[in-house]
């Protein structure tokens, strides 16, 4: 193999870069946490490591820090890819019938997978929603079913769940679920309570599948535009003028004390300024990598994260990172345990990370690509 093709990523006609980048990038993170690289930062007396943990973890409550945006990206990338996959089928001769079973088996498999990890942890059947697959179960197959929906109708539905779902918080009637914006005392407590037959579930909402299926379908409306005829600088315009418009709203309602920003329940402006960041990020990532070419050899190094990036998640989510970990372990603490224990657990998580990432590579390496 020779170094073009080992470290070129072979992308498929129609596809582009910065959203196989966008993808592999944000799983590289997510691995990045099951390497308990951020909780060790979180715990460092430095204050700039400090910061860095601190924001590498989720805000607590009301507030939103780096962390909060990563399950909104990943999210929001995989309806960014929705037409891209599926102009892909179609024009290898499958029908629009295929395509839709083919949907509604993923959303399928998403769902048990989801499902399958709290089981797998919990160790007895537990439905919930709050974990990536599960939630995308619900809004990949909606966001796949409006896809071929004008603008205007995707950007108004997203709209009306989002107040819907703003509204249902807070004129929720039962007692002591009637405070929309506190802790286990919300409509996305009771409903958790309900669903898992509990006094008190947990703090994050089932619910939040409902809200952030705005995110599913905003990148599906991002992905016809980088799909579409315009012009590389029109399409930018149009992403980080969507994206900024976002971010105002999501702020706004914030600051002007009208719906606060928390993640853990997925409120309207947590989505909207989550949306907002995605998109510019998206816009970033197609200027820098796909229109000035300043990034996309480099990129290689995520993509090949991206391109089964389902599989690793599922592989380090039900153990593989702790496997890596006692592998890599007993070496770090022979050759390194003379820099103190924190270096040295440092040294270790970048091992375990460094092995999930060979993984990908391993597998992308000899065209091995896990897909659902």
């Amino acid at each position: 193999m020779n170094t073009e093709t080992k470290f070129t990523p072979q992308v498929s006609p129609g596809r582009i870069t910065s959203v196989d980048f966008f993808r592999g990038f944000t799983m590289f993170l997510l691995a990045g946490e099951a390497t308990e690289l951020y909780s060790i930062l979180l715990k460092s007396n430095n204050g700039f490591f400090h910061f860095i943990g601190n924001q590498l973890h989720h805000h607590e409550w009301h507030g939103l820090h780096f962390w909060d945006l990563i399950q909104p990206f990943f999210m929001f990338i995989v309806g960014v890819a929705i037409p891209f996959a599926v102009a892909n089928r179609l024009k290898k001769g499958e029908s629009n019938r295929d395509v839709t079973l083919h949907a509604f088996k993923r959303s399928l498999l998403l769902l048990f997978f989801g499902w399958a990890l709290y089981f797998v942890d919990a160790g007895h059947l537990v439905f919930r929603f709050q974990n990536v697959l599960a939630q995308l179960s619900v809004t990949y197959i909606v966001a796949f079913l409006i896809r071929n929906k004008s603008f205007r109708f995707q950007i108004i539905f997203t709209l009306v769940i989002l107040l819907l779902i703003d509204l249902a918080y807070r004129f929720f009637p039962v007692e002591g679920f009637n405070n929309p914006w506190v802790n286990f005392q919300n409509l996305g407590a009771w409903f958790n309570n309900k669903i898992e037959g509990v006094q008190k579930a947990s703090e994050w909402a089932t619910l939040n599948f409902v809200s952030t299926t705005a995110h599913t379908v905003w990148g599906v409306l991002c992905g016809k535009i980088l799909m579409s005829d315009k012009s590389s600088s029109q399409k930018i315009k149009t992403l980080v003028t969507g994206g900024v418009a976002a971010l105002v709203i999501g702020y706004g309602l914030d600051l002007l004390n009208i719906t606060p920003i928390i993640k853990k329940i997925a409120t309207s402006s947590f989505v909207f300024a989550s949306g907002g960041w995605a998109i510019l990020v998206l816009a970033f990532c197609y200027w820098i990598i796909d229109v000035k070419k300043l990034f996309a050899k480099g990129s290689w190094f995520f993509i090949v994260v991206g391109m089964n990036s389902i599989f690793i998640y599922l592989f380090f989510s039900i153990g593989g990172a702790n496997l890596f970990e006692r592998i890599a372990k007993p070496f770090s603490e022979l050759l390194f345990s003379w820099t103190g224990e924190m270096l040295t657990s440092v040294i270790t998580s970048f091992a375990v990370w460094g092995a999930l990432w060979y993984l990908c590579y391993w597998l992308y390496k000899n065209r091995l690509f896990i897909k659902i």
